[in-house]
């Protein structure tokens, strides 16, 4: 009598399949019975896709026929098995076969302790990846119909500033305000690391908020917030609202296009640039860069202190001191003119609506407090809940008050005197971030304008970037 293993797999996609597990395993208890076979164990994977081998239980089958413990396999229809061709195969030849194992196919009635089953077994499992391959073709040009249409397609869970509501992504209003306010933060010369460490520190106690580095890269390189929709690599015209303007957008590929290590200037341990003219001192006598030590600015070459940077060991070309030579370039290009390059701003369209969203924020407090009264809700659930929304409020209650006070500081300069764009150039710009901004703000203000700077003993060279 032959000791068999019954093997049964249900996709998800079991509705269309009309293979239950109970229809399966029925079939097969009949037709081992009228065989005379003897089931030794019934391998169930429920909800598992024939197109790869990565299952549970069939992996449990595999080591007990390791085992010796069965010596058929027996499935309801080949497909069971597997869908993939190649995997039919291995399985068959490698895996039964080769350790004599027999294989039967109730529904295709055959089996491989007969020439024309061992036969069949290749032509079968041809049909089956024909079958796999079409399905495959039919869903990916639904997901390319979708994406030429607009239409989002990666799935339920939308991407962080919008909701995805009947099949559309919706503006989250706050979500959106987080959005912005990484881009401009970033766009100012702020590190990945710095941006994850300010948005956790701001929006982190907040429900599905931002809880790695790489979901701040990911917002920071992500098309959809321009409006767009790409699948297979290629961008279409969404049906959604943008969030990002395409210049900030554009600004902040450049900046990561600049980046060290071609991730947005972050890693496990981010570098942080110590002082506001790193990396863009070179020495004139010998080429090679300077960098900043015990307070000066040294030429690699004369410290000797990383051997990758050194170009002319004898080099004697001059130290600087940091605030000196520092103080030198700040003075240099405030005295310059930048007329030809205005300031704009970013994405002047879009007003958040702070009100709107507190005032839903208040009403789903309200509606805890009901289901509390009601007693039908857990208190703890209904803790748990208020705190989140509380918190939101506490944050658009704070950004609503500082876009206030902007406001009024606006009015109060437009009431004194008339300002033209001309006027609010790139100098405007220079020294307002050079009187409040932080190191990081003003290193991409001095990257923006200078391309490198060249010392020479006493002579400070400044070479700058092109605009057109």
């Amino acid at each position: 009598m032959a000791n068999a293993a019954c093997y049964v797999r249900v996709s998800t996609d079991n509705q269309l399949e009309n293979y239950s597990i109970e229809e399966q395993t029925d079939r097969l208890k009949a037709f081992c019975k009228a065989k005379d076979i003897h089931i030794v164990k019934f391998y169930i994977d429920g909800g598992y896709s024939g197109g790869n081998l990565n299952r549970p239980q069939l992996l449990k089958m595999l080591e007990d026929i390791d085992k010796k413990i069965i010596d058929t396999v027996i499935v309801y229809k080949l497909d069971r098995l597997s869908r993939s061709q190649k995997d039919t195969l291995l399985l068959i030849e490698d895996q039964f076969l080769a350790k004599h194992v027999d294989f039967i196919s109730i529904n295709e009635n055959f089996d491989t302790s007969t020439p024309l089953g061992r036969a069949m077994i290749g032509i079968l499992s041809v049909f089956a990846q024909l079958e796999k391959d079409q399905i495959t073709e039919r869903f990916t040009m639904g997901r390319v119909g979708r994406a030429k249409n607009g239409f989002y397609h990666g799935g339920a869970y939308a991407p962080t500033g919008y909701d995805y509501v009947n099949g559309e992504l919706i503006i989250n209003e706050y979500e959106a305000l987080q959005v912005q306010d990484l881009y401009n933060r970033y766009s100012k010369g702020h590190t990945i690391y710095d941006c994850w460490k300010y948005m956790q520190k701001t929006y982190g106690g907040i429900k599905n908020s931002w809880s790695s580095e790489t979901l701040v890269r990911n917002v920071l390189q992500n098309e959809i917030y321009l409006g767009k929709v790409k699948f297979n690599g290629i961008t279409y015209p969404g049906n959604h609202f943008p969030i990002i303007s395409q210049e900030l957008y554009d600004n902040v590929q450049r900046v990561f296009a600049a980046g060290r290590d071609g991730k947005g200037r972050s890693g496990k341990k981010p570098f942080k640039a110590g002082s506001l003219l790193s990396g863009l001192l070179y020495c004139g006598a010998c080429g090679a860069k300077y960098h900043a030590e015990h307070g000066n600015y040294s030429c690699y070459s004369r410290t000797k202190s990383d051997q990758r940077y050194i170009i002319d060991p004898d080099c004697k070309n001059k130290k600087w001191d940091i605030g000196e030579l520092d103080n030198l370039v700040i003075q240099t290009l405030s005295n310059l003119e930048f007329a030809d390059i205005t300031m704009k701003p970013e994405n002047p369209g879009r007003r958040i609506d702070y009100a709107g969203r507190i005032g839903e924020i208040n009403k789903q407090i309200v509606k805890l407090v009901e289901l509390y009264q009601l007693g039908n809700v857990p208190v703890e659930f209904i803790s748990e809940k208020a705190e989140v929304l509380k918190e939101e409020r506490e944050v658009l209650l704070k950004k609503e008050a500082e876009d206030c006070a902007g406001s009024k500081i606006i009015e109060n300069k437009a009431a004194d005197t008339t300002i033209s764009n001309k006027e609010i150039s790139t100098n405007a710009l220079f020294t307002s971030l050079f009187t409040y901004g932080d190191l990081a703000e003003k290193r991409y203000c001095l990257s923006f304008l200078i391309d490198k700077i060249y010392i020479n003993e006493n002579a400070v060279s400044i070479v700058l970037k092109h605009f057109q």
